[in-house]
């Protein structure tokens, strides 16, 4: 089964998040500051990274950006998690190289619809 990495600084939002993923089978790796993340993706190479846009640290864009300059085509699937939903933040997310952007709140099955779909492109 796949590793996925969740960097999300909301205690309850990472816990759903990790507690879903787990449920179907897939290891995660967890952190809130997107600096670690982008060493554990560096050290560790999950096959998916969940990115909150705005983390402690280095922020999810510049993580995704970072991943994709720096693995090239051995960058795993970004899909980034933000509150912020204007049509422009979305675009931000998506020029970073995300290959999904959800729009916090978000169901669990929207979740897993967009991590099966990323992993599937993989």
């Amino acid at each position: 089964m796949s590793t996925i990495l969740v960097a999300e600084d909301e205690a309850h939002i990472l816990l759903l998040i990790q507690r879903k993923l787990e449920a179907l089978g897939y290891t995660v790796l967890t952190t809130a500051n997107g600096d670690e993340a982008l060493k554990i993706v560096l050290e560790d190479r999950p096959d998916l990274l969940i990115l909150d846009v705005m983390l402690p640290g280095r922020e999810g864009l510049d993580v995704c950006r970072e991943v994709k300059t720096t693995l090239g085509d051995q960058a795993p699937p970004v899909i980034l998690i933000s509150a912020l939903g204007l049509q422009r933040d979305v675009e931000k997310g998506i020029n970073a190289g995300a290959n999904a952007y959800i729009i916090k709140p978000f169901s669990p099955r929207t979740l897993v619809e967009h991590v099966e779909n990323a992993l599937r492109q993989r």
